[in-house]
């Protein structure tokens, strides 16, 4: 019988260090790694995601994690004084405004990349 006790999602990255860097300080998240360098990052919410070294990664071409706020432009203005670049996309199927914020077709949602290029996301609760 299939019953699973806990889920997690992970993804790749091609520097660990780095990583952690990121989404410990940068972002600000708890941040753990263990014996085998996989580091496991506790969500808000109460889930977690593994974050595990690969030499040959690929960023995802997706976004493979998501951040419901309860205010986008603060939550933009907030990453873009840590450094965090939000506006990535120059692209008109994705209209975003000088923040990088799409505010049409769904919630408000910006977009940003972690050090290994993966594509995270802030978007309305």
């Amino acid at each position: 019988m299939f019953k699973p006790v806990h889920a997690f999602g992970g993804f790749s990255v091609d520097d660990t260090v780095a990583a952690k860097a990121f989404y410990g300080e940068t972002l600000g998240l708890s941040v753990t790694d263990d014996d085998m360098g996989i580091l496991r990052v506790a969500l808000p919410g109460g889930g977690e995601v593994i974050i595990y070294p690969k030499e040959n990664h690929e960023p995802a071409t997706f976004t493979i994690l998501n951040f419901a706020v309860e205010d986008v432009d603060a939550a933009v203005d907030d990453l873009n004084a840590r450094g965090v670049k939000t506006k990535i996309y120059d692209d008109p199927n994705l209209p975003t405004d000088d923040k990088g914020i799409m505010r049409e077709g769904g919630p408000a949602i910006a977009w940003f990349t972690d050090p290994a290029g993966n594509i995270l996301s802030v978007l309305s609760a």
